[in-house]
């Protein structure tokens, strides 16, 4: 199967997923659902393409593992979040409700088409790791291998800090800023970006590499600009005022770094 015969496939199998989605979110009345839904679908896109690739095997089954690994443990980590708050809706879907109010159907179908659509583009670094037929694993792959792992670690660390820190009953209100979360007020943003980065340089490995930039690239914009570190620290300025104001001028937004001094 060619390269764009496997592409077109994904893309219209998600799409189809992601429209029976919607209804089932629209039936539960919680959009929410499809953060899980993007999450798993990595795993599910990566798996097909190498199932289905021509590449070598022993590197269709790496990156494979790779994306099922991750996909499932960022999958399972927002399904325990989002199930376990529900009927409440996340705050950015509440937000989008009222920005979207005068035509939010249509406008919500077509963002969970966008996610669909997201996947598949964003899953570059795995069809171009899949076609690859070269018999041994070039040292990018190998960095590529090493720095996941390192992501994976740091991602799953923060998340898990965050979680115990929420679990004491004398932090209620307060700010997370132990461990990982003294050094940056978003490590787990920080360290999924690196997981993106760390495929990237898995797909440098293999021709038309180079094009998988573009999951770093869109997820670093996200991150910053749109849904990521904007929306989130928007709904930690309205729950938490002063103390996370104090907080954001000590603190590096995305990259961990040395606390700063507050300023007078």
């Amino acid at each position: 199967m060619s390269a764009l015969s496997l592409f077109l496939l994904a893309l219209a199998a998600l799409c189809v997923a992601f429209a029976g989605l919607y209804g089932v979110a629209r039936r539960i009345d919680n959009y929410g659902i499809v953060d899980i839904a993007w999450s798993y679908a990595f795993g599910a896109l990566a798996a097909f393409y190498a199932l289905a690739g021509p590449g070598w095997p022993i590197r269709r089954a790496l990156i494979a593992a790779m994306a099922v690994l991750w996909s499932a443990r960022l999958g399972t980590h927002l399904a325990v979040r989002v199930i376990g708050h529900h009927p409440v809706e996340d705050g950015r879907y509440q937000q989008l409700r009222k920005d979207w109010a005068a035509n939010f159907a249509a406008k919500m179908f077509g963002f969970f088409q966008l996610q669909a659509v997201s996947v598949v583009l964003l899953g570059a670094a795995f069809l171009l790791a899949s076609l690859n037929p070269a018999p041994e694993l070039h040292p990018l792959e190998i960095a590529g291998v090493l720095l996941w792992l390192i992501a994976l670690s740091g991602e799953a660390l923060a998340d898990a800090q965050l979680a115990a820190f929420k679990r004491g009953p004398a932090n209620r209100g307060r700010v997370c800023d132990a461990g990982l979360w003294r050094y940056s007020r978003h490590p787990n943003y920080f360290f999924e970006w690196l997981i993106w980065v760390a495929y990237f340089v898995f797909a440098l490995g293999s021709p038309w590499g180079w094009v998988a930039v573009i999951g770093p690239a869109s997820i670093l914009f996200l991150l910053l600009r749109v849904t990521g570190i904007p929306m989130t620290e928007e709904q930690s300025l309205r729950s938490r005022g002063d103390a996370y104001r104090r907080y954001q001028q000590t603190t590096s937004a995305f990259i961990p770094w040395f606390p700063r001094k507050p300023s007078v």
